[in-house]
């Protein structure tokens, strides 16, 4: 009789399972098919949607509705804030000499591709960019940051938390730091929600980006906040809608089941402090029980969440296909980049050898993760680990035979 084999997610950095209250909501949903937009009847229940879930999402990050622009996710919200504040700088009438002048941006050296590539996109406009280094715990350059901030900085973006490592960045010293000079202050917090409980007000950003898909959510769904009198130029022109800040016609499925994981909130701080008790239980028992791996910032403040190993000697690929053959879903960085044959820009950006960045895998835990879940993945991790340096040795003593 063939056994059924169970499958365990170990990826919750790269995407969320959806939760059975958005899978509950999503058949009434989808009975408001109407546009949004529409002054008649079909009109009325998807603007109800959007109105509920506005104040939801607003409520969940402690801001105003009217702060809330709905996106496809947090790539687009990112680029909104970064090339719409470019162009607006650029092109809008009755600026200021003194905004005309800023064309300075600042981004940490580990940010997701989408901020990093939108960075490059401004330098090839003419926009001067500074990355923000960092050291091998993750941890930010403040120096250089306070070294390079001035009267010409524009913007300033720097992740809540890395997507990778989980390291934490001090966002609201930063933000109080580019003010101080004039400057805006954007983070991406897509990999916080839901993980953290966050305030956009005490944290004083001027824009945040969130996207759905990390937070138990339906894909192709998240929303910028873009304080009040923080003005940009929309990256997608068409019709009014979001208030002129981004045209097409509104998801209304998917913002609806944003606004349906918004209202549980409440339970972002318990879940955290369970997952900070799992997951340093999993790294205690790895780095006692597998030989020569380091936890990559493990110094730092992290996400509740999220562990990125190196394990010497053995292939991050490798690893991963070995896992994912019994069953285990973990990667050896982000998602976005996968089947990308480099290291992770991430690591070596933190000072890691190819060869270290070659050998990481990271794992990250979810609400539903269990101890049960986390004591099979370690015997199994040790498994293959213990398998794939025997056969490296194996090889290593034939070349000299």
């Amino acid at each position: 009789m063939t056994q059924t084999k169970i499958f365990h997610y170990f990826d919750h950095n790269a995407t969320t399972p959806v939760c059975k209250e958005v899978l509950e909501a999503l058949p009434e949903l989808a009975t408001a098919w109407g546009n949004p937009s529409s002054i008649h009847w079909g009109g009325r229940m998807p603007k109800n949607i959007l109105r509920d879930a506005r104040k939801a999402v607003a409520d969940a990050v402690g801001v105003s509705p009217l702060e809330i622009v709905f996106t496809s996710g947090g790539s687009e919200a990112n680029n909104t804030v970064l090339k719409g504040l470019f162009e607006y700088y650029q092109t809008a009438p009755f600026l200021s000499p003194e905004q005309s002048r800023r064309t300075h941006y600042m981004c940490s050296s580990v940010e997701h591709p989408s901020i990093i590539k939108a960075m490059d996109h401004l330098k090839s406009l003419g926009a001067r960019v500074d990355f923000i280094p960092v050291n091998r715990q993750g941890q930010i350059d403040l120096k250089f940051f306070e070294e390079h901030l001035s009267e010409e900085t524009a913007l300033v973006s720097v992740m809540f938390a890395n997507n990778e490592t989980g390291t934490l960045f001090p966002i609201k010293e930063m933000a109080k730091m580019a003010h101080a000079k004039g400057a805006l202050f954007h983070t991406d917090a897509v990999q916080a929600f839901g993980k953290l409980p966050l305030n956009l007000k005490e944290l004083e950003v001027d824009f945040a980006s969130f996207s759905g898909h990390k937070f138990y959510s339906v894909k192709g769904s998240g929303f910028l906040y873009s304080r009040k009198g923080s003005n940009f130029s929309s990256l997608i022109n068409g019709g009014g809608q979001e208030r002129h800040r981004r045209g097409g016609t509104e998801n209304t499925l998917g913002i609806g089941a944003l606004g349906v994981v918004a209202k549980r909130v409440n339970l972002i701080a318990d879940k955290a402090k369970e997952l900070t008790v799992l997951r340093d239980y999993m790294e205690k028992r790895i780095l006692t029980e597998i030989s020569e791996v380091t936890i990559t910032a493990g110094e730092s403040a992290r996400l509740p969440n999220t562990s990125s190993l190196v394990l010497n000697g053995v292939d991050g690929e490798t690893m991963l296909m070995a896992l994912d053959i019994k069953g285990y879903a973990v990667s050896t960085g982000a998602a976005c980049s996968s089947g990308n044959p480099e290291p992770s820009p991430v690591l070596l950006a933190m000072g890691l050898s190819r060869a270290e960045a070659q050998n990481s895998l990271r794992v990250s835990l979810g609400w539903d993760t269990t101890l049960e879940q986390v004591d099979g993945f370690i015997e199994n991790l040790k498994t293959v680990v213990n398998r794939l340096r025997s056969l490296r040795s194996d090889e290593g003593d034939s070349t000299h035979v």
